[in-house]
């Protein structure tokens, strides 16, 4: 099938967010696409200050998050799946960075909310702490979807391998990862990741930034928005303008990397293992 890798030039104007991230979708699923991906933060500009400005309200139903009524909307008129990025979400006194997948039905099939927060500082180069505004997730995310098992991290997510193992012991083929990496650490990680929690685990990665706009003033993302093969090929990517970008996923090149290389028989379960610490109480199991 088709992923679609929407990268959104993001305004200070909300509306505007919206209405080009909707005209992105369908011009995506005119392509053939019936998995559509959206960047981290693409209705709001990516800072402390304009997160509690821009948050919704997703649990209070359609009328107080129009981000999220738009994405059920245009994902029910054109029968795809979609990983909506992210927005900032208000729940009760908190702040969360949130990813809604939503089914062809228009349904919300999942809500992920950002489990490791982006507070980094580095001299010289950027300082963001987005535990200033914002609180972490407290739980992994996998969903069933029309298009297969996908597992949902947000940017910050990706450095921390054991979360992607955790989704491919669930059985999840494709990873997506909705992020906004900057100047400074997209040209270093951000494929270098992609490409490394892909060949870890035998899965597809694909990721979807905002476009840059250097001239905002505020926080610049890389762009580059990528999908990865389970060998680490990239796929198909774009550059740092607004683009849509279409890549093909096969899932039978799991099975056969995975056959070639079964790293999950080879593992020494003797010496370490991932304990899935939410699934504990559930039936005790290890992966």
């Amino acid at each position: 099938f088709k992923i679609g890798l929407c990268q959104l030039k993001v305004t200070p104007d909300k509306d505007k967010n919206i209405l080009r991230a909707r005209s992105a979708i369908e011009e995506a699923a005119e392509k053939g696409a019936e998995l559509v991906l959206l960047p981290e933060i693409w209705n709001s500009p990516y800072s402390n200050d304009s997160f509690p400005t821009y948050a919704e309200d997703i649990d209070a139903g359609f009328d107080f998050s129009p981000s999220t009524a738009m994405l059920s909307d245009v994902a029910r008129s054109l029968n795809i799946t979609l990983v909506g990025g992210s927005i900032p979400e208000r729940s009760g006194d908190k702040l969360f960075n949130t990813c809604c997948v939503f089914g062809s039905d228009g349904k919300l099939k999942a809500k992920h909310r950002k489990i490791h927060l982006f507070d980094i500082d580095i001299p010289g180069k950027i300082v963001f702490k987005e535990s200033k505004t914002l609180t972490a997730g407290e739980k992994p995310t996998i969903v069933d979807t029309d298009v297969g098992r996908i597992g949902i991290g947000i940017c910050y997510d990706i450095r921390f391998q054991e979360l992607s193992m955790l989704y491919a012991a669930r059985g999840a083929k494709l990873i997506c990862y909705p992020g906004a990496f900057n100047m400074t650490t997209g040209p270093l990680h951000w494929e270098l990741l992609q490409r490394a929690r892909a060949v870890d685990n035998q899965v597809y990665v694909a990721t979807c930034s905002p476009a840059r706009d250097a001239s905002s003033g505020g926080y610049v993302a890389w762009g580059h928005s990528t999908l990865v093969g389970p060998l680490g090929d990239v796929v198909v990517t774009t550059e740092h303008d607004e683009a849509v970008v279409i890549g093909e996923i096969n899932y039978y090149e799991v099975e056969v990397r995975r056959r070639n290389m079964p790293l999950e028989k080879q593992r020494r379960g003797d010496l370490y293992q991932l304990i899935d610490v939410s699934r504990l109480g559930e039936d005790s199991s290890v992966n």
